[in-house]
């Protein structure tokens, strides 16, 4: 047994599930034990698509990788068989199988009708994505990119893999070149799409089910696609059929006006939220006028247990601009803590000197101009402390 070659069992049926194998090395890996087989069924990870998940000899395989020509199987815990069964999860190959067969057949799409290269593909848990070679797209353009890519599934179309010498390779219409030498492992759609590629995939396009792009974005001056294949498209088709069923029946409307009466409802919250947005304007003077009335020399302090923290700067800000005050306020936000602090133009103090002084108090940070600063900070912190250590400050300081 040649220790440093693993038998690649799935790339001669990547259906089977189940195999029997030698230990021809124990490796640790990552502090985890780890073996070389003489022959696996376990994809490594390469290319873009995950390592296979499942078991040898009921230890859950943790992650595989390759290293030339051996394949490195890191476990949760030692086997001391020297003779292994192994049994790959199914579930997780056949999703592998789909995605990664999808993006075949959509990369060529791309190319065939826009003449988009793949540049890159990412094999994710939950979404797959490929960076295309284009600027921009139109809706009408990326809708015949999706109907073609789905006209090859559904005409179910076999999926074969040949090996061929690099020799030769010219003779095959690839999408791309290879970026191996020597024997080059190509994966062909029937007719559509020939790529050099060390992945497990489908028989047959049909197998893949469905594709779906579900968004895109620039990156590098090109776009990167979100995309779902099989059984994800099929979730995916599931999750949002939900979303849309439930807002119908919040809004009594049928499927086609949901747009039209979301839009409406975001116009009469932009309306409402402008609307007590002047009211709480016209609250916060009145407020203004009864804290300097109530204050007792030129300090203001108040932490405020509901008040949000742009209302208690806007309230510090209009008392301020009314009065020769130092206004010390605290309040909270959902995640934190907020310390805001100002002062008139006319005491010619620079409130900045505040902030290394209670910052550590409430483990924050901020600042600001020489009128105004604003510290956030963690969201248990004692905010009347700290607000009572700048006032005993600012009384040393100015007053």
């Amino acid at each position: 047994m040649d220790k440093n070659k693993t038998h690649r069992l799935y790339y001669e049926d990547p259906y089977r599930v189940e195999f029997e194998a030698e230990i021809v090395e124990r490796l640790v890996s990552e502090n985890k034990p780890a073996l070389v087989l003489d022959q696996t069924c376990f994809y490594p990870e390469s290319g873009g698509q995950p390592s296979d998940q499942g078991t040898i000899e009921g230890v859950v395989v943790i992650k595989i990788v390759e290293e030339g020509e051996k394949i490195i199987h890191v476990l949760e815990r030692e086997v001391p068989a020297q003779r292994i069964k192994g049994k790959i999860d199914w579930t997780a190959r056949f999703d592998h199988m789909q995605q990664h067969s999808g993006q075949h057949i959509l990369s060529q799409a791309f190319y065939e009708i826009l003449k988009g290269e793949t540049l890159s593909f990412h094999l994710g848990a939950g979404s797959s994505t490929v960076e295309i070679g284009i600027v921009k797209i139109g809706e009408e353009e990326l809708g015949r990119v999706e109907k073609r890519a789905n006209a090859i599934i559904f005409e179910d179309r076999a999926i074969k893999t040949t090996s061929i010498d690099q020799e030769k390779i010219g003779e095959i219409p690839l999408r791309k070149p290879p970026k191996k030498e020597g024997l080059i492992r190509v994966v062909e759609v029937d007719g559509f799409d020939y790529s050099a590629c060390g992945g497990t995939h489908c028989r047959r396009t049909g197998e893949i089910g469905l594709i779906k792009i579900t968004k895109w974005e620039r990156i590098r001056n090109n776009l990167r696609f979100e995309f779902v294949c099989g059984w994800r498209a099929l979730a995916d088709y599931g999750l949002k059929n939900g979303i849309v069923r439930q807002l119908t029946g919040r809004f009594s409307v049928k499927e086609g006006d949901v747009l039209a009466s979301l839009g409406k409802l975001s116009e009469d919250l932009k309306a409402s939220r402008k609307l007590a947005k002047k009211s709480e304007e016209k609250l916060a003077v009145f407020e203004a006028q009864e804290f300097m009335t109530k204050a007792e020399g030129k300090i203001i302090k108040e932490v405020f247990a509901e008040k949000t923290p742009d209302s208690a700067k806007f309230l510090a800000l209009t008392i301020v601009k009314q009065g020769d005050f130092i206004v010390l306020f605290a309040a909270k936000s959902e995640a934190r803590s907020h310390l805001i602090l100002a002062a008139s133009e006319n005491l010619k103090i620079d409130m900045r000197r505040l902030v290394p002084i209670i910052s550590p108090d409430i483990n924050g940070k901020g600042g600001g101009s020489p009128v105004f600063v604003e510290i956030a900070g963690d969201p248990g912190a004692d905010l009347s402390a700290a607000l009572a250590k700048a006032q005993a400050f600012i009384k040393n300081w100015v007053c």
